[in-house]
């Protein structure tokens, strides 16, 4: 093993030979079926579950927030865009990665990915389970609790009740999962609890992914329209319980209760990487997957700021600390058709987030597979089908196994660290790529500013404000991953005066790393140990099976 073996780069005419040669899948989305994917990926558990998560952190000021995020992720979207312009093949980052920064980088991305796709389907099978049992709890059939909870968090609410964290105020939900605790059943001494729900709507969409392309996009297409429907509805409804004096204090938390709900607005954010998965099955990928990205992030910011108003106007922020804010806030005011009619639209509409997701991990697996980085059966389509077939199955148990005894939270922690990590590289590439004169034939061009100048006066300004009108030694101390942004940044600057680096990737890494830092030391723990288990399989398999190691 030698080190430049490491970063051996997969060269974008062999790409472009294998694209020729993939016709195994069946081409049959375009422009609004890829934008629909990436609105299902995008609107799902984030806008009926986790938004209620941030807007307890921020207060109404967490609109700002999605404001912020989404401009990061536009910087990283046209990275995408270029990227998908020109290597219209399944593998999204991984794949764009390989093509630009190297093999080890690639694995870590392909790795990074696995995660942040199944820990993201864990999320929105939990949501989707609360919102099912909201469901039929509307026409008095009740799921036993026991059966719809995480152990972790039932006993966790439990624990804090009786040491009293709460004072007078215990939320609903709170008091809930306590009693669910104390009632459990019990087997040799251990409470029974697990989320049976999840378990199953993950198995359902598994064999729906399982069975075809086309029967996976026609659902995610009607789904969607009934998701965008019940949003519009949700919004017009909303508007008349706004009370003004509910955006008062509009950053009742500060800037660090704003920034403290970026995990779960990030997460929000996740899928519009996602359809880059389906490159093999679009009919004009390189022009059409740019077009869709922008799309679906355009779309979906809109609906997220406007929504996040409507619920912090509606009701108290310090009430949104449940899984299913929607229906909370309307059962609030008394709206319980329009509650009730959230609830079974939101049962309906977060599947085909869970289809979007079902649909993108495989295709990873299944192109990491064909590098040789993983094993051949990764990569083996189902002959009937025409899908990933062994990667698919193995996609459902991943995750619905999880889905069922882990807490949520943890869950949307873990999966964000990975997500920006790959977001980074990506837009890191692109820069890369243009340093190579490799960009040239993209259909999609991301527009070029000279960032030669405007990055370091950038840099410096920042420092400044930093310095002289913040108590950085606090910033510090209670961020410490908040240098290395800085030292980036200073990095970034110095390099961009040498080779006139373009200003809108830069800022993607940029913005990024920066909400990446934000996140807390328990994303990073379970992120480098994903990392090392990735590593050593790599290393011990990924690296001696490379097609491309006997190429170097």
């Amino acid at each position: 093993m030698n080190l430049h073996s490491l970063f051996r780069r997969k060269k974008i005419s062999d790409i472009e030979a294998e694209q020729a040669e993939s016709s195994s899948l069946h081409k049959i989305l375009g422009v609004r079926d890829l934008t629909f994917l990436g609105v299902a990926a995008i609107i799902g558990a984030g806008i009926f579950s986790t938004i209620g998560r941030a807007a307890y952190e921020g207060g109404p000021s967490v609109s700002l927030l999605f404001i912020f995020v989404a401009t990061a992720c536009i910087f990283t979207a046209l990275c995408y865009a270029q990227f998908a312009s020109m290597i219209s093949i399944s593998g999204s980052a991984y794949t764009y990665t390989y093509a630009s920064l190297g093999e080890i980088f690639a694995w870590i991305i392909g790795w990074a990915l696995l995660l942040e796709y199944a820990v993201s389907n864990m999320v929105v099978a939990i949501a989707w389970s609360e919102y099912f049992t909201t469901f039929l709890a509307g026409f008095g059939i009740h799921w036993p609790a026991w059966l719809e909870i995480d152990y972790s968090s039932a006993r966790e609410a439990y624990e804090q009740i009786q040491a009293g964290d709460f004072g007078d105020y215990v939320p609903e939900s709170v008091s809930k999962a306590a009693h669910t605790y104390n009632t459990a059943p019990e087997l040799g001494g251990i409470k029974i609890l697990f989320d049976l729900p999840a378990g199953l709507i993950t198995l359902l969409i598994t064999f729906i992914v399982y069975i075809g392309i086309k029967e996976s996009k026609n659902l995610s297409n009607w789904l969607v329209i009934l998701k965008l429907g019940v949003i519009i509805l949700v919004i017009i409804a909303g508007a008349f319980f706004v009370k003004p004096e509910n955006w008062s204090p509009f950053m009742p938390n500060g800037i660090g209760g704003v920034m403290g709900g970026v995990a779960a607005v990030f997460f929000a954010f996740i899928g519009f990487d996602s359809i880059s998965t389906t490159a093999e099955e679009a009919k004009n990928p390189q022009k059409d997957l740019p077009k869709a990205m922008i799309y679906c992030l355009i779309i979906c910011t809109l609906l997220y700021v406007i929504l996040s108003l409507i619920l912090t106007g509606m009701v108290n922020y310090k009430e949104l600390r449940v899984d299913d804010p929607l229906a909370y806030v309307f059962g609030k005011v008394g709206m319980n058709f329009i509650a009730g009619i959230i609830s079974i639209s939101a049962v309906i509409s977060i599947t085909s987030t869970l289809l979007v997701y079902q649909i993108g991990q495989p295709r990873i697996w299944m192109s990491m597979s064909r590098d040789g980085l993983l094993g051949k059966r990764f990569s083996k389509i189902n002959t009937k089908y025409k899908t990933p077939g062994f990667s698919t199955i193995l996609t459902g148990i991943i995750v619905g196994i999880p889905a069922m005894f882990l807490d949520m939270q943890f869950v949307v922690d873990l999966t964000s660290v990975g997500t920006f990590f790959a977001f980074i590289l990506v837009c890191s590439g692109t820069l890369y790529l243009d340093q190579k004169g490799e960009t040239k034939k993209a259909k999609f061009k991301i527009p070029y500013i000279n960032g030669q100048f405007i990055i370091g006066i950038s840099f410096l300004a920042g420092l400044y404000f930093l310095l002289f009108q913040t108590n950085y030694q606090k910033i510090i101390q209670e961020k410490p991953l908040v240098l290395i942004f800085w030292m980036v940044w200073l990095g970034l600057s110095i390099t961009a005066l040498k080779y006139k680096f373009s200003l809108l990737p830069s800022m993607g890494i940029l913005f990024n790393l920066y909400l990446m830092t934000e996140l807390g030391w328990s994303n990073w723990y379970m992120f480098i140990i994903w990392l090392v288990i990735g590593l050593t399989i790599y290393f011990l398999y990924g690296y001696r099976k490379s097609k491309l190691n006997n190429k170097v």
